[in-house]
């Protein structure tokens, strides 16, 4: 094998070993982002659904005082 030849297959190896560590590397940071990214929409979910509930609340709590206050009106008219 000529010695430009060793050159060329060493450099390609290289390379080659760069580029496969560099989208690993690479990879592990998306991995990484991913499960930031999951950890936040869950909690996003969690207060999401407390304020439907809360919401489904106050909306039971509002029906109740409107059909209780027009329960009263018609006895107060008599």
């Amino acid at each position: 094998m000529s010695r430009g030849s060793r050159l060329a297959l060493a450099v390609s190896a290289l390379l080659s070993a760069a580029i496969v560590a560099a989208v690993h590397i690479q990879q592990r940071r998306e991995l990484r982002s991913g499960v930031v990214r999951d950890l936040e929409r869950q909690n996003q979910k969690k207060e999401n659904v407390r304020l439907l509930e809360e919401q489904i609340a106050l909306t039971k709590k509002l029906i109740e005082e409107r059909d209780k206050a027009l329960m009263e009106k018609p006895s107060q008219q008599s």
